[in-house]
C-alpha cells in the first residue's frame, strides 16, 4: 500500500455515495509504476450519528464536508496491516477517534498509529465488528444491518476487480484480486490464511444471512448479484 502518509494528502478518488440509509462509500486509486490499484473506504453511521470509518482514505475538502455532514467520525477501523496508508493522518485530523485494528495486525498498525482496541464497543446492535476466522487474526470485517437489508464489509480476503487492463491488470489477475468473478486472492491465501476450514465455515455462516443485500470489498466492485451464492462459491474454492 506504500509508505504511510504523515500529512493530509489527497490521492485520486471519486465521490462519496450513500448506498443505504447508514452507509456511504467512496473509491480511490493508488498509482504505482506498474498499476493503478482501486481502494474503497466504507463509512457506517452508528447510533448517535457517530461514524465508523473502515479503511480510511483522505478526501478533498468538499467530500470531507459531506462526510462530516453525515455524522461525527468516532471509530477509525484499520482492517489489516496493509491498510495503514491514511491511518495516522485521519487520527491527526480527528484525535477523538478510537483506533481499531484486529489483534493479529496490531503490532504493524502501531508502527503508524496507536491502536485503542481490537474489540470495539459500537453501542449499536445493528453493526458488528468481526475478526475473520482463519486469517491469523489479521483481517477485520463488518456486518451492518439496516431496514433495507444487510451489508457485509470485507477487506482483502475477497477481491472483485473487473475493469483491469494492461500490465497492471495482468498483475492483478495474477495475484488474484482481479478476474471474471469474486475470488479469494492467491496472495492473501499465501500470506494470512492459516486455517482454510475456519474461513470456509465463516463464509458459509455469512451466506445464511437471508437479508444479505451486498458485499463491499476494499479492492473491487460491490457484489450485489446473489451475494449469498457468491459466499458459497468462495467457501467452495477453499475445498
Amino acid at each position: 500500500m506504500g509508505k504511510p502518509l504523515q500529512h493530509w494528502k489527497v490521492l485520486p478518488h471519486g465521490r462519496l455515495a450513500q448506498i443505504d440509509e447508514n452507509i456511504m462509500t467512496v473509491v480511490g486509486k493508488i498509482h504505482t509504476p506498474l498499476m493503478d490499484l482501486p481502494r474503497r473506504m466504507t463509512v457506517v453511521r452508528l447510533k448517535g450519528s457517530r461514524l465508523a470509518v473502515f479503511s480510511a482514505i483522505a478526501l478533498d475538502d468538499d467530500e470531507m464536508a459531506g462526510l462530516e455532514a453525515f455524522g461525527r467520525p468516532a471509530f477509525l477501523i484499520v482492517p489489516s496491516d496493509k491498510h495503514r496508508l491514511d491511518a495516522k493522518i485521519w487520527k491527526d485530523r480527528y484525535p477523538a477517534m478510537q483506533v481499531v485494528a484486529p489483534a493479529g495486525a496490531r503490532e504493524k498498525v502501531e508502527e503508524v498509529v496507536k491502536v485503542d482496541t481490537a474489540a470495539p464497543q459500537f453501542d449499536d446492535q445493528n453493526v458488528h465488528f468481526v475478526v475473520v476466522p482463519g486469517t491469523r487474526g489479521r483481517e477485520a470485517a463488518l456486518v451492518v444491518r439496516t431496514a433495507n437489508g444487510t451489508t457485509l464489509v470485507l477487506n482483502d480476503v475477497v477481491g472483485n476487480i473487473r475493469d483491469e487492463s494492461g500490465v497492471g491488470g495482468w498483475l492483478l489477475r495474477l495475484v488474484g484480486f482481479a478476474g471474471k468473478a469474486a475470488q479469494i486472492p492467491k496472495v492473501v491465501k499465501l500470506a494470512i490464511i492459516d486455517d482454510a476450514k475456519a474461513l470456509r465455515a465463516q463464509l458459509l455462516q455469512w451466506s445464511e444471512i437471508e437479508s444479505l443485500k451486498r458485499i463491499l470489498v476494499s479492492h473491487g466492485s460491490p457484489i450485489k448479484d446473489n451475494p449469498r451464492q457468491t459466499l458459497r462459491d468462495l467457501a467452495g474454492s477453499l475445498g
